[in-house]
């Protein structure tokens, strides 16, 4: 067990840390404004990502119903314990959104996909692939909803999820298989190409997003929120994945992958949501900056296990 977890420690996390890394240096001693870099990751580097990876990915209809039924049932019970706890406490409207936002998402898309990758191959890629589509719709829609339930507009929501070009990206390479329409090789060499060059960046933007995050001190009174985010994303949300993966009888490579992109750290996006819908965003930047560093240590134990 402990040689494994060193060997997991020395083949995934050190490959992912270099990178982090090399954003924290720059964010120190260069200042780089990631606006533009995020532009380009969300409006080239991940609609092309996807679309090779759902033209190549090993993937049958039952993982797209099984994966879209976990991605759903899990939403379902962590909103219910967020909420459950919201009242408990006693929190504000507010506090209890940042709740659910921690509680609910997770880094699957820039954290979740090198870490996916370098641990499980391309064939645990693919069945990532799934997930993570239906993570950026989520978190277009219902996020939007859990961040401003008091202003939430339905026709708000489905504009930003196709504003997102992995959507387009998506629906192409999905009626290209249909009609098993293979792209000509120096056009599939060419979006290999692309996608290679996601990984790095992403990881680069994570480390000079995680300089960025603001760590000034909670009021007393929100501390309660942030202990009970981070103990329903380290503890209990790992609870919850294992139990809707047993309900689906979801077994295999895809249980393994499933398993680890629900233990991933707080996602980004929670954190702009929080932001833009004043949904306690410094508790919520908090969390990200705290699970994501606490995230290097567990999550090789969680792949060792899985293994």
């Amino acid at each position: 067990m402990i040689q494994e977890l060193f060997t997991t420690l020395f083949h995934v996390i050190v490959p992912l840390s270099l990178p982090v890394i090399a954003g924290v240096l720059l964010d120190r001693y260069k200042q780089i404004d990631i606006g533009p870099l995020v532009t380009l990751v969300l409006y080239y580097l991940t609609p092309v990502l996807i679309f090779e990876r759902l033209m190549k990915a090993d993937v049958s209809y039952h993982d797209v119903y099984v994966t879209l039924a976990y991605s759903l049932l899990s939403l379902l019970f962590l909103w219910a314990v967020s909420n459950g706890f919201g009242k408990l406490f006693k929190l504000s409207s507010s506090d209890t959104a940042g709740l659910t936002l921690i509680s609910a998402f997770t880094n699957s898309v820039n954290y979740g996909i090198p870490l996916i990758l370098l641990a499980f191959g391309q064939a645990g890629l693919d069945k990532a692939t799934v997930y993570i589509v239906l993570q950026m719709v989520i978190v277009n829609t219902i996020g939007i909803y859990f961040a401003a339930r008091s202003h939430f507009r339905i026709k708000e929501a489905i504009k930003s999820v196709f504003s997102l070009p992995a959507i387009y990206a998506s629906l192409l390479a999905l009626l290209l298989r249909s009609f098993q329409i293979h792209l000509p090789e120096p056009i599939d060499t060419g979006v290999s190409m692309i996608s290679a060059a996601y990984s790095p960046i992403v990881l680069a933007i994570l480390g000079m997003q995680m300089m960025n995050v603001k760590t000034s001190s909670i009021k007393n009174k929100e501390q309660v929120t942030f202990w009970t985010g981070m103990g329903i994303r380290m503890i209990i949300a790992p609870i919850i994945s294992l139990l809707c993966l047993f309900l689906l009888k979801i077994d295999g490579i895809l249980h393994s992958v499933l398993f680890v992109l629900s233990c991933m750290p707080v996602a980004v996006n929670a954190g702009i949501l929080a932001q833009k819908f004043h949904a306690s965003p410094q508790i919520v930047t908090k969390t990200i900056l705290w699970t994501t560093f606490l995230s290097f240590i567990f999550l090789p134990i969680i792949i060792v296990w899985v293994h």
